[in-house]
């Protein structure tokens, strides 16, 4: 009788050995699992992505959620390696980003594929999602600006903020400022000669001049210096700049002739300064030197830094090409270069390109159509902080006029040229590197 209690001791214990076994083996394979699943690649390349514009929206949600990423440069079109979790492939599927489930081991060798010697490539970790602010008229249509409508495309949260709020030092709050296509000498665009009996530009100059007022300035180039001068010191404070069109020769001469009357009657009320353009002093600009003002009041252009006029390209062939560096080396332009195409389609602006004879030899010119010698993608460093200059208005929209429809970027969720603007917006999240050229 004892025996056979004992037996049935034995069996129990047996069966409760089993059952632990089997809840270990189901831990371990719940554990395997997800080390094998552990990271979202989100390729970049020209066939696979499906919209190469909201991949960047999706690396920055998922910085913003705390997470961890990393920048895979010049891998399939400049990939992005994400930890992988639930709410990522959700937030993927939803907007429509192409991605791929890898295991550590696949991710292990892809790194290690991009650490040889051998591989023009880099992974650049990339640590905290930049807080964005965007320098624009608050009563302004977002798709009057190309970086607006593609923030609000790729869902990319920022703050719009303008003359007051950067002359109330607000900019202290931001990582990454864009300025909006705008006049920083106080010319109101010079849309003079073709729109000065529109409503429109009478409203525009009416508010300009009641705001330099408001804010304790005479004249409105007086004010939009004070503000040019607050956007300098962000920069050199260790800030990043990115301008297009307009913003960018504008900004520049207004540094360049600080203290100086550039404005004819019609714009501020008196005359401009006898023989300014000998006074300009080009050390105080980012990008430009010994470029030519244009004193005619009604011609659409400021200066001789744009290239609008002196163009002698056709649309058909009308494509600029990216510059290519070591990712190793020099990885800050290599990321703000990344694409899955180095021919990028040109697009007119009242800024459209710059003229290489009048960048400083300092500024990397790393878009440009040489044939033309004109440059379309420029980059620099001031200070602690750096720039990036993009000629044009719309990258898909050839030649926008005032009063045109607005781009449908879900027609162009693939756009190369929107591309180069979103590479900026994420370049601040980079863990900085010393650069090497």
């Amino acid at each position: 009788m004892m025996c056979h209690f004992n037996k049935n001791i034995k069996l129990k214990n047996i069966s409760k050995t089993v059952s632990k076994l089997k809840l270990i083996l189901f831990f371990v394979i719940i554990y395997s699992q997800n080390l094998l699943a552990s990271f979202i690649l989100i390729p970049m390349d020209e066939v696979t992505q499906t919209n190469h514009l909201k991949a960047y929206g999706i690396t920055y949600w998922s910085l913003n959620q705390g997470n961890k990423a990393k920048w895979l440069l010049n891998y399939e079109g400049g990939s992005f390696l994400l930890e992988d979790n639930e709410a990522t492939r959700k937030e993927c599927k939803i907007r429509g980003v192409t991605f791929q489930v890898i295991s550590d081991t696949q991710a292990a060798t892809i790194l290690e594929e991009i650490s040889s010697p051998s591989k023009n490539m880099e992974a650049v970790d990339l640590e905290k999602a930049p807080k964005i602010a965007v320098y624009s008229p608050k009563d302004k249509m977002p798709w009057d600006d190309a970086v607006t409508m593609v923030l609000n495309y790729a869902e990319i949260p920022f703050d719009v903020v303008y003359d007051e709020e950067v002359l109330g030092d607000k900019l202290l709050l931001y990582e990454w400022l864009h300025l909006h296509h705008e006049d920083f000498t106080g010319q109101f665009g010079k849309f003079y000669g073709s729109y000065r009996t529109t409503p429109w530009y009478i409203e525009q100059k009416k508010a300009a001049e009641e705001l330099a007022k408001k804010l304790g300035y005479n004249k409105v180039s007086e004010e939009k210096l004070a503000v040019s001068l607050k956007i300098r010191d962000f920069v050199v404070g260790g800030g990043f700049m990115f301008a297009m069109c307009s913003a960018t020769d504008s900004f520049d001469i207004a540094l360049a002739a600080e203290g100086l009357d550039i404005c004819e009657t019609m714009f501020d009320g008196d005359p401009s300064d006898i023989d300014y353009q000998n006074k300009l002093d080009f050390n105080k600009t980012f990008a430009f030197k010994d470029f030519t003002l244009v004193k005619n009041p009604t011609e659409y252009e400021f200066s001789s830094i744009d290239m609008t006029a002196k163009r002698t390209i056709p649309r058909t062939s009308d494509y600029f090409s990216l510059q290519e560096y070591s990712a190793k080396w020099d990885p800050i332009p290599t990321m703000l270069c990344q694409n899955h195409t180095q021919l990028i389609k040109g697009f007119m602006g009242q800024t459209t390109s710059f003229d290489s004879n009048e960048i400083k030899s300092n500024v990397l010119i790393m878009g440009e159509i040489k044939s033309n010698k004109e440059a379309r993608y420029i980059h620099g460093t001031k200070g602690k902080g750096m720039f990036t200059f993009y000629g044009g208005h719309d990258p898909e929209d050839y030649q926008h006029k005032v009063g045109d429809a607005k781009t449908e970027l879900d027609l162009f969720p693939n756009s190369p040229g929107y591309r180069l603007i979103l590479n900026n917006v994420l370049f601040p999240a980079a863990k900085k590197k010393k650069q090497k050229t």
